[in-house]
C-alpha cells in the first residue's frame, strides 16, 4: 500500500472528476461532488485547502469508496 500524499484541493477534485465524480457547487472554502452508481448517488465534500491535511484526504477517499492505489493512478 503506498503512503498517502499531501496534495491541494484542486489536484484531488481533478483526479476525481477523471473517476466521474462531477462537481455541483462550490460554497465559500468547500466544494461539493456527486456521482451516480448503480447503488444511488455518493455524495462528498473537499475543503478547499492548499494542502489539505491527509487525514481528510483518507476520509474523502473513503467517502468515495475508492482504495488509494486506485486514486493515486487517476493522478497521473
Amino acid at each position: 500500500m503506498s503512503k498517502l500524499p499531501s496534495l491541494s484541493y484542486r489536484e484531488i477534485v481533478f483526479a476525481l472528476q477523471r473517476d466521474g465524480w462531477v462537481v455541483v457547487r462550490q460554497k465559500g472554502s468547500h466544494i461539493r461532488l456527486h456521482k451516480r452508481t448503480a447503488e444511488g448517488v455518493l455524495k462528498l465534500t473537499v475543503p478547499a485547502h492548499k494542502p489539505v491535511k491527509r487525514s481528510t484526504l483518507r476520509r474523502i477517499l473513503s467517502q468515495a469508496e475508492m482504495e488509494l492505489d486506485e486514486f493515486l493512478k487517476l493522478l497521473r
